[in-house]
Formats: structure tokens, C-alpha cells, sequence
């Protein structure tokens, strides 16, 4: 009994120690890893939101840089730090693991952070103050000071390629899927993470943008700096206590054998009988610890890469688990289509939010808040969010629908998008009125400062962080939750991907309605300068406009949409065809020796 309840005491999930030896579930993982892994994402989102959170204010006081290139700028840089993520994925999942790829990226990522701060703080790396109110009239930054700038934020955009996909998979490979307790708690990981997330988002948000905007740039990036460098030394001190993944090889590699012998076999035939199709024998994943997957009929036409032919060759036969797995990440690809629109939005928080609220009153008696400190209300109100929802919401639907989610990941993401166009509705008419102020006062010319209180764009970041509790949250476990087990970190890295592209699109929107409404030459686009003579009420009305459409997108693609099968209850069957196949092996020994 005592050596039974030792083995029980091992992981199912095949997760190892740093050494490859199988972990004892009381000595590794669980909450008590997770501790670490959370604790170091508050100071890594310090680190990344008290730069990337008023980096457009820098760009325009600092490089004097125009609205449009400089919000340009930050939605490319932001861009690319959410898509390199892909990078880091490809490297963990097939070559050096999720930890030691997370090790690795992480000194990229402080040495970047390093650079910046440097950057900042000598004055030959940045062009003589402006106090000019249109900075056409300013010296714009030297070719070398740009090349160090942004020479430094890309160093720390490719750190974080391969951070970003593998800490939150790592925290979510502490909790056994097949132990009820640890796959319960699990249920409630990645709402805590993204909590995790928003607290050092708050504070940057709050104390990091102030020390900038009134102390200054050195002392603003240099305490993010030293944030960066405690919270990795934090994820350090709990490695004794991870659970880790060993490589299982490029997920690229293996998705595109699966598509080129499928094409390879056009015209062949697909049995009837799934059986008939090639498959690993159920000794073979048991012994690896990986998980079989049965087929499907959805992507059919994938199935013709597991028809034998008589070749063995990788590229003309692969495993009904090899098709089945390329099929769940291709399933995907429709649903994170549909998430770009969104993020687009999402980009607006750091880039025209923040220059609007550059126009408005911001003194509370002496106190003057920085325009970028309003971001920190989406991050409050998605804390408060993801809080009620957790521990109200859920509750309540799940006695409603019998789901332990309380409602299903794409319906949580459906109510986000219905967020979103509420929201641009709101902004829209909010910045109307903002503008009729400023005609009523005659500062549509000067572009001077506009008697309302910079309050008066609080319901857009409110309602910002509403939409984030439900979109946000549920992407990321989307995501996770339908890749395979062996593509966990290609699959988180389609939120972030989201999340790249939705960034470029913003930028590509913004320079396209820049240039088409701007009538030659004349101070009359949507997009100015001088944001008290340009039309964003219109531009965020044409937001509302593609949200709407978006959302019918996403409707119909959910409506195709198949979720994956339980692995934890696909492992059982395993383990019992296992235990059959053994039974009968034993009882024809039995026989033959009788």
C-alpha cells in the first residue's frame, strides 16, 4: 500500500525536474511554484508598461516627433514585442525547453532595459530641449540617438519573444491536468495571472508615469530596470520547486509534414474506418508520457497524411495524433483572426488615449496628472473585473449551464468584443464634445490647452478594462486550453500574436486615414498635429463601425468552431485500452504455459 500511494504521489502529466527524473506532486509545482512565477510577472509588467505606457510622450517632448509618427512608432514597437513571441515559442517547444528559453531571453530583455535607461539619461543620446508647441519647429533626433533609442527598445522587444509565451505556460504546467484538486485549480490560474499582470501594469501606470512626467526619464526607466532585474532573480530562487516540459520538437516541422502529405496524397482515398488509418502503437505514447488523440472528421482532407501508402517517409506518412494536432492549431486560426480588430483597439490606450488627454485640464489643485496615469483606470478596473467575475460570476452561471467555466471561452470573448464597440461609440462621442469646447473657446487654431477636466475620458479606459476582464482573459486560456499538449507555447503565442498584429494594423490604419482625409496639403484630416483641428470622433466612430463587422466574423466563425476533446479524459481511455491489451497478454501466458 505505502509503495502504491508513493507512485500515485508522481505527476500523470509527464513533467520532469531540470535533470529529466519524474517529480514527486508533494515536492514540485502547484501553488507554491506558482508563487514565484506570479510574483515575477508583477515586476516584469512594471518593467514593460512604465515604458511602453508613455512612450509616446517621450517620442513627442523628447525626439519630437509628430502624432502620427510617433504613435506609429509605439503601435510598431508594441507590434513586434507581442509577435516575436512566436520565436520564442519555436525555440522552447523545439530546442532548449520553456525554462531555459525563458533564462536565456530574459538577460536579452534586461540588457535592452539597460540600454534604454542609458539612453535617456545622457544628453548626447537625445536632441536639445523644444518648448515649442509645435514640434515641426523642433530639432528632431540625430541619426545616431534614433539608431540607440530604438536600437535599445528592439533589444528588448526580441527578450521578450521569449519570455512572454513560456512564463504564463510554465505557471499553467504547475497543475496536473489529471489530478481533480490541481485541474481545479488550474481553472483559476490564468484569471489570477492576468491579475497578476494588471497590479504591476497599475503601478506603473500611476508612480512610474509620474516620476517621468515630474522627476524624470532616468529615474523613470532606471526603477523598471531594477524591477526587471529583482523579478528575475525572483523566478530564479523557485526553480527547485518547478515542474518542467521536455522539448518535443518544432510544432512547424511536424504541422507541415502533416499539410505536404496530405497534398502529396491528393488523390487518395481516405478509409472509412478510422482504424484504418497509421497510428502509433498505445505502448510507444504511454512510455514517452504524450498523449494519443483519436480522429476527428473535421479537416478531413488532413487525414490523407496518415493513409498508408507503403512509405515510411515523415513527409508522406504521419500519425492520426501528428494530424490531429496540426489540425487543433489550424482550427484556431479563424477565431484568432477574429481577435485582431479588437487589439487594434487595445493599441489606441497607449497612442491617441494618452494624446488627447495632453489637451485637456489635468491639475487637481497643485497635483498634475499624467496623461498616460489615466491607463491605469483600465488596469483597476480590469483587476476589479476579473475579481467579480471569478468569484460571482462564474458561480452563478455555473448553475445555470453545468460548466465549470460558468460560460464557455468563446462566449467570454464574444462579450468582450461587445465591449469594444460600446466603447468606441463612447470615445467617438466624447472627443465630439471635447471638440465643440475647444471651437467654443478658439482653440481649434493654437491648439491650446482646453478648459474640461482630463476626466471627461475616463468611461473609454473604464469601460477598457471591462472589456480586457472578459476578451483579454479568455483569449489567453483559449488559446492554451485548445493547443496540444506538445504546442503549448506556440499555441499562448496566438494571443500575443493577436495582440502583434492587432498593433501593426493600428498603425497601418492610422497612417492610411492620416493620408486619405488629409485634402492635399491642408490642415483638414482626421488626423493632425494639432488634435484640437482633427476628427477623431470620426475615426473612432469608423473603429465602432469595424467592431461591429468583426463581431458577425466572429459569430459565424464560433458557429464552426469544434473544441478539442478533454486530454485528461482521452488519457483514461488510453490507460484503460493499456490495461486491457495487458490483461489479455497476461491470460495468453497463462494459457501457453498451461
Amino acid at each position: 500500500m505505502a509503495l502504491e500511494q508513493g507512485v500515485d504521489d508522481y505527476t500523470k502529466d509527464g513533467t520532469v525536474d531540470l535533470r529529466g527524473n519524474p517529480v514527486l506532486r508533494s515536492k514540485r509545482g502547484g501553488w507554491r511554484a506558482c508563487s514565484f512565477v506570479v510574483v515575477y510577472e508583477v515586476f516584469e509588467r512594471m518593467a514593460y508598461y512604465g515604458i511602453s505606457s508613455n512612450l509616446v510622450v517621450y517620442l513627442t517632448k523628447k525626439l519630437h516627433e509628430g502624432t502620427v509618427k510617433s504613435s506609429n512608432n509605439v503601435t510598431n514597437w508594441v507590434g513586434t514585442v507581442w509577435m516575436t513571441p512566436v520565436l520564442g515559442a519555436y525555440v522552447a517547444d523545439a530546442r532548449l525547453g520553456r525554462y531555459w528559453t525563458f533564462v536565456i531571453a530574459s538577460l536579452i530583455y534586461l540588457s535592452g532595459m539597460c540600454l534604454l535607461t542609458l539612453s535617456v539619461s545622457l544628453g548626447a543620446l537625445r536632441p536639445p530641449p523644444c518648448k515649442d508647441t509645435n514640434v515641426d519647429n523642433c530639432q528632431k533626433a540625430s541619426a545616431l540617438q534614433v539608431a540607440v533609442f530604438f536600437g535599445a527598445l528592439y533589444t528588448l522587444a526580441l527578450g521578450t519573444g521569449g519570455t512572454k509565451p513560456n512564463i504564463s505556460t510554465i505557471g499553467a504546467d504547475q497543475f496536473d491536468d489529471f489530478d481533480p484538486k490541481e485541474k481545479g485549480q488550474k481553472l483559476s490560474f490564468f484569471n489570477w495571472w492576468m491579475f497578476s499582470i494588471f497590479f504591476g501594469t497599475l503601478f506603473a501606470n500611476t508612480v512610474l508615469v509620474y516620476v517621468q512626467d515630474n522627476v524624470g526619464w532616468t529615474l523613470g526607466y532606471a526603477l523598471p530596470t531594477l524591477g526587471l532585474l529583482i523579478s528575475v532573480a525572483i523566478f530564479l530562487a523557485g526553480t527547485p520547486y518547478y515542474r518542467h516540459r521536455l522539448p518535443t520538437g518544432s510544432p512547424f516541422t511536424r504541422m507541415a509534414r502533416v499539410i505536404v502529405a496530405a497534398l502529396r496524397k491528393w488523390n487518395v482515398a481516405i478509409p472509412n474506418d478510422p482504424k484504418e488509418l497509421y497510428e502509433l502503437d498505445l505502448e510507444e505514447y504511454a512510455n514517452k508520457g504524450k498523449f494519443r488523440i483519436d480522429s476527428t472528421p473535421t479537416l478531413r482532407y488532413l487525414n490523407k497524411a496518415a493513409v498508408r501508402t507503403g512509405s515510411s517517409d515523415p513527409w508522406m506518412l504521419c500519425s492520426v495524433t501528428q494530424v490531429e494536432e496540426t489540425k487543433q492549431m489550424l482550427r484556431m486560426i479563424p477565431i484568432l483572426i477574429a481577435t485582431f480588430v479588437p487589439s487594434t483597439m487595445v493599441a489606441q490606450i497607449n497612442t491617441l488615449f494618452v494624446k488627447q488627454g495632453t489637451t485637456l485640464d489635468r491639475h487637481i489643485g497643485s497635483f498634475k496628472i499624467p496623461p498616460a496615469s489615466l491607463s491605469a483606470f483600465v488596469t483597476l478596473t480590469m483587476l476589479i473585473s476579473v475579481v467579480l467575475y471569478d468569484q460571482y460570476f462564474v458561480r452563478i452561471m455555473r448553475r445555470w449551464t453545468n460548466n465549470p467555466r460558468g460560460i464557455t471561452l468563446l462566449q467570454r470573448m464574444g462579450i468582450g468584443m461587445v465591449f469594444h464597440i460600446i466603447i468606441m461609440i463612447t470615445a467617438s462621442l466624447i472627443e465630439r464634445h471635447r471638440l465643440s469646447v475647444a471651437k467654443k473657446h478658439g482653440l481649434v487654431e493654437s491648439g491650446g490647452q482646453i478648459p474640461l477636466t482630463i476626466f471627461i475620458l475616463l468611461p473609454q479606459f473604464v469601460l477598457m478594462g471591462m472589456a480586457d476582464a472578459f476578451l483579454e482573459v479568455a483569449k489567453l486560456e483559449f488559446f492554451y486550453d485548445q493547443a496540444p499538449e506538445s504546442m503549448k507555447s506556440l499555441g499562448t503565442s496566438y494571443s500575443t500574436t493577436s495582440l502583434g498584429v492587432g498593433n501593426f494594423l493600428s498603425s497601418f490604419l492610422l497612417s492610411t486615414v492620416a493620408r486619405i482625409t488629409k485634402n492635399h496639403g491642408h490642415h483638414n484630416g482626421w488626423i493632425l498635429n494639432n488634435l484640437n483641428a482633427s476628427h477623431l470622433d470620426y475615426y473612432y466612430a469608423f473603429f465602432a463601425i469595424l467592431n461591429f463587422v468583426n463581431l458577425i466574423f466572429f459569430f459565424v466563425v464560433i458557429k464552426f468552431y469544434v473544441y478539442k476533446a478533454e486530454v485528461s479524459d482521452s488519457m483514461e481511455v488510453l490507460a484503460e485500452e493499456l490495461k486491457g491489451i495487458r490483461l489479455r497478454a497476461s491470460s495468453q501466458e497463462v494459457s501457453n504455459t498451461s
